[in-house]
Order: C-alpha cells, then sequence, then structure tokens
C-alpha cells in the first residue's frame, strides 16, 4: 500500500471515529437544557396478574448535570395524591439518555381505569411532564 493511500486511509478512520463520538456525545445531552425535573418520555405497562397487578416500563429523560443532582425515581399514582408504586433509582444515568426502567406488581384498585406516571430528580423533587396511561383490561 502506498504512503498516500495509507494516509488517506487513517484520515477517514479518524474523521469516522471523531464523528461517532459527536453523534454519542450529542444524544447524552438532555432535550432541554433549561428542564429542571425529569420528564417522562414514554410507558408501557402490562397486566401482570388477576387483574389487579401491573408492570410498568417507564423511560425518563433527565436533565442530569451534576452527580448531586439525577432522576432518582419515578411513580404511578391516580394524580391526586395516591401513590400505588414507586421505583427509587439509586444511581444516576448520565450516560444513558433518555434510560428505561421497570416497576413491576404495582397492584392497582379495581375501579382505576387510568394513572399518572411522574419522575422525581433528586434535587427538586417530582415534577415535569407527566403520561396519563390507560390500564389494559379495565
Amino acid at each position: 500500500m502506498s504512503a498516500a493511500l495509507l494516509r488517506a486511509v487513517v484520515f477517514a478512520l479518524c474523521f469516522a471515529l471523531t464523528l461517532d463520538v459527536a453523534l454519542a456525545q450529542q444524544k447524552k445531552k438532555p432535550v432541554n437544557a433549561n428542564q429542571q425535573y425529569p420528564d417522562v418520555v414514554d410507558v408501557k405497562v402490562r397486566q401482570a396478574r388477576d387483574g389487579k397487578l401491573f408492570d410498568f416500563d417507564v423511560t425518563l429523560s433527565s436533565p442530569y448535570d451534576t452527580r448531586e443532582r439525577y432522576a432518582d425515581a419515578f411513580r404511578v399514582g391516580n394524580g391526586k395524591g395516591l401513590t400505588f408504586g414507586e421505583r427509587i433509582l439509586l444511581h444516576d444515568h448520565k450516560d444513558e439518555q433518555p434510560f428505561t426502567r421497570d416497576l413491576y406488581d404495582v397492584e392497582i384498585p379495581p375501579s382505576v381505569k387510568e394513572v399518572v406516571v411522574q419522575g422525581r430528580d433528586q434535587k427538586f423533587g417530582y415534577g415535569g411532564k407527566t403520561l396519563t396511561v390507560k390500564l389494559p383490561g379495565r
């Protein structure tokens, strides 16, 4: 292989690697740099057992900016102050934005047809964009 061709190949590989790194860093940034609370961006819910228990897959977008501040929980409730289930998150998800976590076997009374899912920030508490989801089978 000639020296000129070798230089061209090395240059192309370096350029591709630089582009991959830049794109990966861009994906890690929060959608809105002014975002104060984590936003719930997706919820998948499945009926688990006997019509009372449900499993949730919740996707959060967190405005992580320091190790002392990150999305540290989400809850499933009725939107009027009653919480049916909560998942505490024990570490930051700095390199994983948005991220999805599950919550299993949430008992919800038969009279409830839909729930509200909300995220919590370690510093500011609950807030941000919520999602209301209908419960399957109800």
